[in-house]
């Protein structure tokens, strides 16, 4: 029998998500067969069976993260026998417990809580429970926490608690009562609970939720906010969600994505914009895609300016490099990455060596790439190496914008939309087609006059678009 583990699909890839499970434990597999469909930090991707035999376990659940490395399943010739159901941990078992318990609970000490017979149905869930010798309760505490008609018996001395500062600094909750404060994106700590020992239940939470302007208003045991002793935290809740608003939950594209951009914030960018004449470019491509038109294949602006963007890398190899710890590399391959909006997130996949590619050969490679991104079809390949990417929002009207770099590439292009500007020519006023670009720099590989230097190069090989073919 041999494990499948979770392989490392990408070159960011640190830990994968087992999305949905292909193949049943039991199912005969053959050498290829995908087993699962693992969703990476960059698309969701195959888990292929390298080897045949028959799927004998499955040893983690679908929508379960696992590190790159783990085992994710065995296969065997089919003899196995049936093992016995996994043990349960701690925090799932005593969800299963009568007693309702706190999810910081240690397990261990579950055989020393008492068990009332009314907790032992889920309407009394709510009711006092027996109480825990484990946890010290001050008098205030004592007071504050139990119901209403108890609320002023005598408080007795208690034993030191055994819980640690943290597992007491959380609020008391049921397992019930957590679930439906997250699934509502409420924060249990500004929910007041009623049960026994202050314990927050059900019922304190659909309270929560159907009157949730009343968790802003301070408790009779909590600093008004407008006090000088009110925390961050409490001004924090200040506004809770509303039935109105919406939690989303994000893919592991989108969390990668935003920490790598978070990423490059470190580095020292500075940027530079340029006024690129449009006329003769528009004019080009219009020739190019009638002598393509029988091939069926028609070249955009963008894949122009991917084009213009890879031979101007060419030639200004310094601009065609990244930093790498205390020197730089002169990247010896010019692969333009184009920046591509997904459902699922933004996605860049790379055009390699374009600088020796035509406009027919980058424009069918776009529409390929473009259509696997979207799709979440993408392989790791399709998505490393870039040495410079290019993105254009023109489209969407957006005359002037600054892109963030993708490290660990030196630079990136961002495209503004064309509008026709008024000019003088010959004395009389016409309408030229104008749009504005934004040069993106690491100013660790490049200073400005370098970085200046290549954007006017590139400028003049947009507004003279011949040298894009030869």
């Amino acid at each position: 029998m041999s494990e499948v583990v979770m392989p490392r699909l990408s070159d960011t890839m640190e830990e994968g998500e087992l999305a949905k499970w292909l193949k049943n434990e039991g199912d005969t597999i053959t050498k290829g067969d995908i087993l699962a469909e693992i969703e990476t930090d960059k698309a969701t991707m195959d888990l292929e069976a390298f080897e045949s035999g028959v799927l004998e376990k499955h040893l983690v659940e679908a929508g379960t993260v696992v590190p790159i490395g783990t085992p994710v399943a065995m296969i065997g010739d089919g003899s196995a026998k049936s093992e016995a159901p996994k043990k349960e941990s701690p925090k799932k078992a005593s969800a299963k417990k009568d007693e309702p318990q706190t999810d910081d609970e240690p397990a261990a000490e579950e055989p020393s809580v008492e068990k009332s017979p009314a907790e032992k149905s889920p309407e009394a869930e709510d009711q006092p429970e027996a109480e825990d010798p484990l946890v010290e309760k001050s008098p205030e505490a004592a007071s504050r926490n139990q119901p209403e008609a108890n609320a002023k018996a005598e408080p007795s001395p208690e034993p030191a608690s055994t819980e640690s500062a943290d597992d007491s600094s959380r609020p008391r909750m049921s397992p019930l009562a957590r679930k439906i404060a997250k699934d509502h994106g409420l924060d249990p700590a500004a929910i007041t609970g009623s049960g026994p020992q202050g314990r927050v239940v059900r019922a304190d939470v659909e309270a929560a939720i159907a009157d949730e302007p009343s968790q802003n208003q301070p408790s009779q045991n909590q600093p008004s906010q407008n006090s000088p002793s009110a925390s961050a935290s409490a001004v924090n809740v200040a506004a809770p969600l509303t039935g109105k608003d919406e939690v989303v939950a994000v893919n592991r594209i989108r969390k990668v994505a935003a920490k790598r951009l978070t990423e490059s914030q470190a580095v020292p960018h500075f940027f530079l914009t340029s006024i690129v004449s449009m006329e003769k470019l528009l004019a080009f491509r219009v020739d190019v895609n009638e002598s393509l038109e029988s091939q069926g294949i028609k070249v955009s602006v963008n894949d122009l300016f991917v084009r213009a963007a890879a031979v101007t890398l060419r030639q200004h190899p310094e601009a065609n490099s990244s930093w790498g710890d205390d020197a730089l590399v002169r990247r010896g391959n010019v692969n333009v990455g184009i920046a591509v909006a997904t459902d699922s997130g933004l996605l860049v996949p790379v055009i390699r060596n374009a600088d020796q590619k035509d406009l027919a050969a980058i424009s069918r490679e776009t529409v390929a790439l473009a259509a696997k991104a979207r799709d979440g079809k993408l392989s790791p390949d399709e998505m490393s190496g870039g040495t410079f990417s290019v993105s254009n929002l023109g489209m969407f009207g957006i005359d002037q914008f600054t892109a963030m770099i993708n490290p660990p590439e030196a630079g990136i292009l961002a495209v503004g939309a064309t509008n026709p500007v008024p000019m003088l020519r010959d004395g009389e006023l016409v309408e030229v087609p104008k749009l504005k670009i934004t040069l993106t720099v690491d100013h660790r590989v490049m200073d400005g006059a370098v970085a200046a230097g290549f954007l006017r190069d590139l400028v003049e090989n947009l507004e003279k678009p011949l040298r894009l073919i030869l």
